[in-house]
């Protein structure tokens, strides 16, 4: 859902970088899939966040890694699809992207502040266990720690982006061809 000007200045529907082509280590502007990485440290701690909304599905493969429980991460289900109307983003009426239910709703229930931050007082909304149901190992609020946060040592990591399920097959097949063989 991107476009691109003579100059090569870009516009998206959903996770501009203010009309660049690399954010140059910022987010793009919300809603949009997140890879995370915290690479400086004895092991390297990675998730797939959904904390800041869904636009497109993803996949991270670690290979090579120095600890036995490096898992492969992903949200492949197309959430655009299963969009909660209160969190769709439409453009010529396509849905295009899903909101978190804090940037839909902005309050400290959804957005896990004030009197709600905390993992003990800051639970999982409706909203966020759709985005948990249709992708089980991604982020679906900001105390989703427990299934949602991974490690691995060592390791080479492959980012896949897709948008449709031929492409989302395309990626699982060609991947697992390349780790098996």
């Amino acid at each position: 859902w991107c476009s691109f000007d003579e100059s090569g200045k870009r516009t998206c529907f959903t996770g501009d970088c203010g009309g660049q082509l690399q954010c140059a280590g910022a987010s793009g502007a919300p809603p949009a899939t997140l890879v995370e990485f915290t690479l400086d440290s004895l092991v390297d701690y990675y998730d797939v966040s959904l904390v800041d909304g869904y636009n497109m599905c993803v996949s991270i493969v670690s290979s090579g890694g120095s600890r036995p429980n490096c898992k492969q991460i992903s949200c492949l289900s197309d959430l655009n699809k299963h969009c909660p109307n209160g969190l769709q983003v439409r453009r010529n009426g396509h849905v295009v992207a899903c909101k978190s239910a804090c940037l839909a709703f902005n309050t400290p229930k959804y957005c896990c502040t004030g009197a709600y931050g905390s993992p003990q007082t800051c639970k999982p909304s409706s909203y966020a266990k759709v985005f948990k149901a249709y992708c089980p190992t991604a982020y679906s609020y900001a105390y989703d720690d427990p299934t949602s946060t991974f490690t691995c040592g060592g390791a080479d990591y492959l980012i896949s982006f897709c948008e449709t399920l031929k492409q989302k097959t395309e990626m699982i097949g060609g991947v697992m061809e390349r780790l098996l063989f």
